[in-house]
């Protein structure tokens, strides 16, 4: 048997612990568990209450938590927690490293498969190419990969914040209906599951669409309208919410395909986060490639970048246990 790590996906609404023997890999769980965030006090009270009574101890941990890593530390974007490697290493007696969700969720791309995938290009990828990882889910999440000679390394990003780039009518009608009420509009401001109502919200504002009554009835009754428009969208029940998705749907492509071409990912590109998986026939529709490739000269080359949506809800734990397990190979040797 080899040495265990600890692994963390960390987030504002759950946290999930799962310990991986080196000797399995990082897709292979010993045990997982999952905890509301909200209702412990600090991550080091959640890992104590998880490590209590296990037999098997872990000799690192690793977590992916929302938000930038600076020298180690992070102050979480929607709980209370200022978490700092030096404090958890002390508290827990292990080394501790704390790494950005997306660049978590970007360390378990070499490990997936084409179960854990839906292939929406299948493109021409070069070998040993460059990878980028963007996930639309509560906020918009970017990473990416590049080869070391050995192995793939991933890096952070805070590409969804910035500037939202309007690639017709409709979408500069969109931006300027935003800046009035928030002032300077990114990509997460329209392309997240916080964006998701700023786009339903200008579709029946500018009466692009006619809300219908009983649609209005349910979204008021509910304090995260998104779910209530895409289960409309996906149903064909509201041409509202049809054409809110796929708004959202044509700009994520074309931040995608911005991605792509700010990292020269040759070796594709993968769409991560809880959103993709929840509206694939919308990402399915020529619509969502068409803007993609919308990038003039690039085109061609857009046309060969593979693009997949990331099926496993574990990818960013798996990613997690993947640099923990990493780490202690590299201090191993």
């Amino acid at each position: 048997m080899g040495s265990f790590c600890l692994a963390g996906d960390i987030g504002g609404t759950k946290t999930t612990l799962a310990i991986i023997e080196s000797s399995s890999g990082p897709k292979v769980f010993l045990e997982k568990a999952t905890f509301p965030s909200h209702d412990y006090p600090s991550l080091e009270a959640i890992v104590k209450l998880f490590l209590k009574g296990k037999k098997w101890a872990p000799s690192q941990a690793s977590f992916g938590v929302a938000g930038p890593v600076i020298d180690g530390q992070i102050q979480t974007t929607n709980l209370p927690w200022h978490l700092a490697e030096a404090v958890l290493s002390k508290e827990l007696d292990i080394p501790v490293r704390l790494l950005n969700d997306l660049t978590a969720t970007a360390h378990s791309v070499p490990f997936l498969n084409k179960d854990d995938l839906v292939t929406l290009n299948p493109g021409k990828p070069v070998v040993h190419g460059a990878m980028a990882v963007i996930a639309p889910g509560t906020g918009l999440g970017e990473a990416y990969l590049n080869w070391d000679g050995n192995r793939y390394r991933a890096f952070p990003s805070e590409g969804g914040h910035v500037d939202f780039a309007p690639a017709d009518q409709l979408q500069i009608k969109l931006l300027a209906y935003l800046q009035a009420q928030f002032g300077h509009i990114s990509y997460e401001r329209v392309c997240s599951g916080s964006g998701l109502p700023n786009i339903y919200s200008f579709m029946k504002v500018e009466g692009i669409d006619i809300e219908p009554t009983w649609l209005h009835d349910q979204l008021i009754q509910e304090a995260d309208p998104s779910p209530v428009i895409t289960k409309a969208a996906l149903e064909g029940t509201a041409q509202i919410a049809i054409a809110t998705l796929d708004l959202f749907s044509t700009i994520l492509a074309a931040e995608a395909g911005n991605l792509v071409l700010k990292i020269l990912a040759d070796g594709g590109i993968y769409l991560g986060g809880g959103i993709p998986p929840k509206i694939m026939p919308f990402l399915q529709k020529a619509s969502f490639l068409n803007s993609f490739r919308n990038k003039g000269r690039f085109a061609a080359f857009l046309e060969a970048i593979p693009v997949h949506v990331i099926l496993n809800p574990d990818t960013a734990l798996i990613g997690a246990a993947r640099h923990g397990l990493e780490v202690g190979e590299n201090e191993d040797g």
